[in-house]
């Protein structure tokens, strides 16, 4: 079976969890069989894992004709992409975009990230899809979060072929409610053209069908996993002082994460004991607010921002802590919490979360409950007994949380809107 996938990002190069997700899922389909899998994204690096999915960059996907030489093609993007598969893209260009700023090679640059533009790279992204579906043979369609979605519909209307939809979370989750018109117009188009869609919650499917107005008949539930870890991930042995307790929060620093409620926690926290330091590893639009809410609660002393991690650095966070905190307001998923227990750290999430519904070895507490959470991350670091068990069957549970698992549901999925 031969899937086009489109991404926003892809592991080492990820800025949230919608990277992490794509990878786990991607690599967890294939390790089922009998899955030929085109991953696109809009700006590879060249270190990105192969082994399971053929990886394309929009950037190096020609719009414009150029006339140039394959050491030419092979020397600019020979590190991401074949040369002949430039040429085969080049092979179908399907209209005139000498309106649009091209490089050398004909192809749109792209940022890779969320830049000021991003609806600008949207449309760009979806114009480049047109060439890669003409190029690449493929049975279903598949587009990961709304970023991709305009890419995903132009690329069934060039093929006929059905087209399934991953909502990784919704601007009503990334906004507390105050939606962006334009990001919701491009979310409700993606859901009404979808032959399918996929939620990583049920708390997801929910937003889907209650503010999106999409038929519960036409949404599936398939709840994110987690990779193993690898062994130079296990061979990470972290300096420990026994005196000093660490508590962390790792994401995003913005309203969804709620990270206002973990900067309050430690406030109460430290009010009973002073043998704790409070870690915020991340970055994000709310970073400085923060700074300034600890220095208001005179906790500045036991709090510490790390800024953005990634890859082996989240480990390395993870294996220095005793507790993981995770407070969000409106979270689709949230698969740091899975992180953290893979390492045996106890873990505090909210029930807004949508981890929390195939998560028991946790403390499931409302986000706002930050008298809760304060007893419960006092209780798991004066108590070794709570602290040991919680400890051991999250580890236990969490290692029977797979992508494979994941990836055969998405598979069924496939199955059924190809009718197979």
């Amino acid at each position: 079976m031969k899937a086009l996938m489109f991404g926003w990002e892809f592991p080492p190069h990820i800025l949230g969890g919608l990277g992490t997700a794509s990878y786990g899922l991607t690599k967890g389909m294939h390790k089922c069989g009998d899955m030929d899998i085109t991953f696109v994204i809009p700006k590879p690096w060249g270190d990105e894992e192969k082994g399971f999915a053929n990886i394309i960059g929009a950037n190096n996907t020609p719009v414009v004709w150029r006339d140039v030489d394959w050491n030419t093609v092979e020397n600019q993007i020979g590190n991401t992409m074949n040369p002949q598969t430039y040429y085969d893209l080049r092979n179908n260009i399907y209209a005139d975009f000498n309106n649009i700023h091209t490089n050398n090679l004909g192809c749109i640059e792209f940022s890779g990230r969320y830049a000021d533009n991003i609806l600008e790279e949207i449309n760009n992204y979806s114009i480049v899809a047109g060439v890669i579906a003409r190029t690449i043979p493929c049975d279903v369609i598949h587009s990961h979060d709304w970023l991709t979605y305009p890419a995903g519909i132009h690329a069934k209307q060039i093929t006929g072929k059905p087209l399934v939809i991953h909502v990784h979370a919704t601007d009503f989750d990334r906004s507390r409610g105050n939606v962006n018109p334009d990001v919701f117009r491009i979310e409700k188009d993606g859901m009404n053209n979808a032959d399918h869609i996929i939620t990583v919650s049920n708390l997801t499917r929910q937003t889907v069908i209650e503010k999106y107005g999409i038929s519960p008949d036409k949404v599936t539930t398939v709840h994110n996993a987690v990779e193993p870890m690898s062994e130079e991930i296990m061979a990470i042995e972290m300096p420990r002082n026994p005196k000093e307790k660490v508590v962390t929060f790792l994401g995003r620093i913005t309203m969804q994460k709620g990270p206002e409620y973990f900067v309050e926690v430690a406030a109460q926290v430290l009010r009973k004991t002073n043998n704790v330091r409070f870690v915020m590893a991340g970055s994000g639009d709310m970073m400085n607010k923060m700074i300034r809410l600890a220095a208001e609660r005179d906790i500045a002393d036991k709090f510490q921002f790390t800024g953005f991690l990634r890859g082996k650095q989240v480990y390395e966070m993870l294996k220095s802590s005793d507790v993981y905190m995770m407070p969000s307001v409106s979270e689709p998923f949230g698969i740091s919490p899975l992180e953290a227990m893979q390492v045996g750290v106890p873990s505090i999430i909210s029930k807004q979360s949508g981890c929390a519904e195939i998560l028991n070895n946790v403390v499931k507490t409302d986000y706002w409950d930050v008298d809760a959470m304060a007893d419960a991350v006092y209780s798991i670091i004066t108590y070794p007994a709570m602290y040991t068990h919680m400890r051991e069957e999250g580890i236990r549970e969490v290692n029977e949380i797979k992508w494979e698992y994941a990836g055969q549901k998405v598979i069924d999925i496939y199955r059924k809107v190809m009718k197979w």
